[in-house]
């Protein structure tokens, strides 16, 4: 059993984790009935739920306190990164980079997921929301470190390292981007075109204009974060939600710029091909040009009329062989000296 697995074993449906962070600073994991029973006055909770999850729905929109319409939000598949205000909480969503993984660890395949997180953030609670079959390796990341005695313990704190977080995994991603791009280029620098680089190529430009598109929201989003007025978001979190924007503003200027790269890369690609086509074309018309003069002779001495030259001879017809395999090189030479091979 995985790590996440241990984590998370023996929890009710719809509960991915409830953590509780005691006055005295201490944590410890909460289930469905200590989690309703919760009051301010035990210390900071953080809950994360299963969007997707009846349960999950039933206690957030039913007995969580939250405002009905911010519940239908939190729960809506909409999904674009934003930030509301809602007196002195917010309602955040962001979107994060999650790899599939198998029972062992390992990568089961090449392709990144944009996994979206919604939270509800106020002075006392934290809930974050993810769909079910799509896990925030950030989120665990960070449960991890806080189990472990390290990490935050205010909300605002904690808004802040999820954030950035999030933000450290996307420039990741934009490196492994940034790594196929470059080895694109090294595979057209080689001349090696193909039906396996066209795709790679298609890929590489599909990643990036799919992050692209996430990102922009996300850095509006975090934005708005370091400029809002809660009364739980102090000083050092706006300083780090400041960081954590710039940090995601060099992140999309690095994907602009791999999407010229990309725009580049496809139309040397093209010219490449291009260009062998080219070349091939150019063989077959120097291949028809040097058997154009065998062909044409032999084609009057082929016609069935009288006065054909050497008609009696019985070395006529090797001397026509001769004469034909005399005229290759010559012609040869001259398409040569013309340039044309």
């Amino acid at each position: 059993m995985s790590m996440d697995q241990e984590l998370h074993a023996g929890l009710e449906p719809g509960l991915r984790f409830a953590m509780l962070i005691g006055p005295d600073g201490g944590v410890r994991d909460l289930r469905w009935t200590e989690v309703e029973r919760w009051r301010t006055e035990d210390g900071f909770l953080w809950v994360h739920l299963e969007r997707d999850e009846p349960q999950a729905r039933a206690w957030l929109c039913e007995r969580s306190g939250i405002d009905p319409l911010v519940a239908m939000a939190l729960t809506a598949e909409e999904s674009r990164p934003r930030v509301e205000d809602v007196g002195d909480a917010l309602m955040v969503v962001l979107r994060g980079v999650n790899k599939a993984r198998n029972g062992e660890g390992e990568d089961r395949s090449a392709e990144t997921e944009l996994v979206p997180i919604h939270m509800w953030i106020e002075a006392d609670r934290c809930i974050s929301l993810r769909d079910r079959d799509h896990s925030l390796n950030a989120l665990r990341d960070l449960r991890l470190s806080m189990m472990m005695g390290k990490g935050p313990r205010t909300a605002g704190a904690l808004l802040a390292r999820i954030a950035e977080k999030v933000v450290d995994h996307l420039g990741i991603l934009t490196d492994e981007i940034e790594d196929g791009i470059s080895d694109l280029e090294d595979r057209i620098g080689e001349g090696l075109a193909g039906t396996d680089l066209r795709e790679d190529i298609a890929s590489a430009r599909r990643k990036v204009v799919q992050l692209r598109r996430y990102l922009a929201p996300q850095r509006d989003a975090l934005y708005r974060l370091r400029h809002d007025d809660a009364s739980w978001l102090d000083p050092e979190a706006k300083m780090r939600l400041r960081e954590v924007n710039d940090r995601l503003i060099r992140h999309i200027e690095d994907l602009d710029e791999m999407r010229q790269r990309a725009t580049i890369l496809h139309e040397d690609f093209t010219n490449l091909v291009a260009e062998r086509a080219a070349q091939s074309s150019n063989r077959l018309t120097s291949l028809a040009a040097m058997v154009l003069p065998p062909s044409l002779l032999a084609g009057m001495l082929g016609t069935n009329i009288g006065g054909i030259p050497g008609a009696q001879e019985p070395l006529a017809f090797l001397v026509l062989c001769g004469v034909v395999a005399g005229m290759m090189p010559v012609t040869y030479l001259i398409l040569k000296w013309m340039k044309w091979l």
